[in-house]
């Protein structure tokens, strides 16, 4: 073999043994992305799940509202009690979605107890106000609204309760995965959330 010949296979080897290297490369490890992927998923998940729950007990404490507005409505039409009185209720009806809570300003458990004073009193002193009209033995409006009314606000604590259960998961997750999670965090900042139970302590 001449010179020329055997420097012809060695720069051929050399090739063969430079692509192969190229091909045996490994890329990213795969399970690399997994941990992150699924830490994502729970972290989003549970996103939802507060929202949702937080939704539904919204949406409940509307209605009971709504019901306070109706009963509020019936007895207007009976005339049985002063407009002024009446417009008075009206006021702070109205006045209960404008304090009320949020998932930021529950930090503050004084908005919470305000709320839930407000929203007490109004409960108590408008049933009571149903139940001493004349004609509420035989109104099955008026005794209707007064039973979603009684029975909504029945259901707060359960709704709180609900909530809370999420939020304690989604801050053991924050906690056990702040490291990682800040890769993924949109707002750069892993906030945990309050809780009602605090509140009511």
């Amino acid at each position: 073999m001449n010179i020329r010949n055997y420097s012809s296979l060695i720069l051929g080897i050399a090739a063969l043994l430079v692509l192969m290297g190229c091909g045996s490369k490994k890329g990213p490890d795969p399970t690399s992305f997994t941990k992150i992927d699924s830490l994502t998923d729970t972290y989003l998940a549970l996103q939802d799940s507060m929202v949702d729950t937080w939704n539904m007990m919204i949406k409940d404490d509307n209605k009971k509202i709504r019901a306070m507005r109706g009963l509020i409505h019936e007895l207007e039409i009976g005339g049985q009690y002063s407009k002024g009185d009446l417009k008075s209720y009206e006021q702070r009806v109205d006045q209960l979605t404008r304090i009320r809570y949020t998932p930021k300003t529950m930090w503050n458990t004084d908005v919470i107890e305000e709320y839930d004073f407000a929203s007490s009193s109004l409960v108590t002193e408008l049933i009571a106000l149903a139940e001493s009209y004349t004609a509420f033995s035989y109104n099955t409006t008026l005794q209707k609204l007064v039973e979603e009314i009684r029975a909504a606000d029945q259901r707060v604590e359960n709704y709180r309760a609900d909530y809370d259960a999420v939020a304690l998961q989604y801050n053991k997750f924050i906690e056990d995965n702040q490291e990682t999670l800040k890769e993924i965090a949109e707002s750069g900042t892993l906030d945990k959330k309050p809780l009602f139970q605090v509140a009511a302590e």
